[in-house]
């Protein structure tokens, strides 16, 4: 063998080492962080800051400060960071969590159905509700002296209107009244109205109580948030519609964390606010303010049921209303809404977990 022959094995074999070792050490520290238990009361390894994802309750600003309180206590019980991820639109957050920007969220039950049939969350919790506290419910909202004022007035000229509605993901923005209230009656929101606006509960509320609108959708718990806010505007406007009750919304937290870390997750927001003294005097406080007087209670994946079987509905509502080249195309429209809906529930069940 020539010195130079030798050289060249000598720099191959190096070379082989070097391309082989960042697969080595990430195979260790993908196969570490699944097994290597945490230290009681500290964070799993792999996590170093939790990122907070929610929808905009008002404006950006206002959720933040909302959220704040809340997100410092979950840090101080995790002992590591936690940030705020505010957004002011459905379909910004939406593209976080495909991106897997955010680790935990409160979502609307159509985001957090989304997110969990592809497999990226996980529900952990949800407002616990009391026998006498008031149901959430979706609204639809008119200026009591402008010239619509009757929900009848409403239903006979939609075209005639300038409409503010929330997200298409928006469940008391968008799916329940189109589901409970427009379809039924043969109207599509999207189509019908003379124009919309599409923003969140605070703006669609603004804009009919500034003029900008006819008629907004809307929900019983941002209107009483919206009352205190602007009771001038507020005091312009008046109700028309009331849904029954809707799916509620969900906390979610990625399925790949660790299981010990996703149920310390669900027990701080179970038991927040249930202290006594100051501390939980100061809890319950944040929790008025989030409405969620009587705190969280545990929920999984199967929270969401009601919701698949709303969005079943609303998509027979749809089939069945549109106009078809034929009837096989339809039929077979509905037989995917029917496929659709028993992947999810079969998704869903706590038996298939």
């Amino acid at each position: 063998m020539t010195l130079r022959t030798g050289l060249q094995r000598a720099v191959a074999v190096l070379l082989a080492f070097l391309v082989a070792m960042p697969a080595v050490a990430q195979q260790g520290t993908a196969t570490g962080a699944a097994v290597a238990p945490a230290e009681k009361g500290a964070p799993s390894p792999a996590i170093r800051m939790l990122r907070f994802g929610v929808l905009p309750l008002g404006g950006t600003v206002e959720s933040r400060a909302l959220w704040t309180p809340l997100m410092n206590d979950l840090g101080r019980a995790l002992g590591m960071p936690v940030s705020m991820y505010s957004v002011p639109t459905y379909e910004e957050l939406d593209r976080a969590i495909g991106r897997d920007e955010i680790d935990m969220a409160f979502l609307s039950g159509k985001m957090a159905l989304d997110a969990v049939m592809q497999r990226r969350m996980k529900v952990v919790a949800q407002i616990a509700r009391h026998p006498g506290m008031p149901e959430h419910r979706a609204v639809l909202l008119v200026r009591k002296a402008g010239p619509l004022n009757t929900l009848e007035g409403l239903l006979a000229q939609p075209e005639k209107w300038r409409l503010a509605r929330g997200d298409s993901r928006s469940v008391t923005g968008f799916i329940v009244p189109q589901s409970q209230l427009f379809l039924p009656n043969n109207i599509e929101m999207e189509t019908r109205f003379r124009s919309e606006f599409v923003g969140t509960h605070q703006a669609t509320a603004l804009a009919v109580a500034n003029g900008d609108a006819d008629v907004a959708t809307n929900n019983t718990t941002d209107l009483e948030r919206f009352r205190q806010q602007f009771p001038i505007e507020a005091e312009r406007l008046k109700v028309i519609w009331e849904s029954q009750p809707p799916p509620g919304a969900q906390m979610v937290v990625r399925r790949d964390f660790p299981p010990e870390f996703q149920a310390r997750l669900q027990n701080f927001l179970t038991g927040y606010g249930k202290a006594k003294g100051t501390r939980g005097d100061a809890e319950r406080e944040v929790l008025k303010s989030l409405r969620a007087a009587y705190g969280y209670i545990a929920a999984d994946d199967s929270a969401l049921l009601p919701q698949a079987q709303l969005e079943r509905q609303l998509g027979r509502q749809h089939a069945m209303a549109a106009a078809w080249v034929n009837e096989a195309a339809r039929e077979q429209r509905l037989q995917r809404i029917e496929k659709t809906y028993a992947e999810q529930v079969e998704m869903l069940r706590p038996a298939s977990r």
